[in-house]
């Protein structure tokens, strides 16, 4: 990670954030999660819509933060080394805020209440990245199209099997990190 920057700080900063919550609180406790910046629907209803983004950076528990940290690492420096740096951070950041909106909008429509948190929604996001580089002639040699489909569906049914895996995170994030690869792709 050491030609990453963008991957290597926002690594960095989940994992400071974590001992913090663990410090002050105990990160698998909802409202040590809301504290930190998880995202809560009554509280972005309010105003605070900075919550749709710091929530891609807080995690419930040691086994969230190192399941999302090793996908990170695993596929942060690979979109960062195509994308370049800035529009990797508009992409992981804008993935996670779209997966959060998702979430945020379906809470609304049904009147829940959940706390979401953790980088899953922008770990999508580069899935659905490299989905859309797999297409590309110029970086098709880079991607395992196989590979990344059978993660991505392994991952997709665990999260379906699973009541505390906020799957509609996952999905807008790896729709709106399809869409923002799309586009950066036309200017890299």
């Amino acid at each position: 990670m050491r030609n990453s920057p963008v991957s290597t700080a926002i690594l960095i900063i989940c994992v400071i954030l974590y001992f913090i919550e663990q410090t002050n609180g105990h990160p698998e406790d909802a409202d040590t999660a809301i504290r930190y910046g998880a995202m809560y629907a009554p509280m972005v209803k309010k105003g605070q819509y900075w919550r749709l983004v710091s929530a891609c950076f807080v995690h419930f528990g040691i086994w969230h933060i190192i399941a999302n940290m090793y996908s990170l690492y695993a596929l942060g420096p690979g979109a960062e080394a195509i994308l370049g740096n800035v529009p990797f951070a508009v992409l992981y950041l804008g993935s996670g805020f779209c997966g959060n909106l998702v979430t945020y909008l379906r809470d609304e429509k049904r009147g829940r209440n959940s706390v979401s948190a953790g980088a899953s929604g922008a770990i999508f996001g580069l899935m659905g990245a490299f989905l859309v580089i797999a297409l590309d002639p110029r970086y098709r040699a880079f991607v395992s199209i196989r590979s990344l489909l059978v993660t991505l569906a392994i991952n997709l049914v665990y999260g379906a099997a699973s009541r505390r895996i906020n799957q509609w995170a996952h999905l807008g994030g790896l729709v709106s990190g399809m869409i923002i690869t799309f586009v950066l792709l036309l200017f890299v």
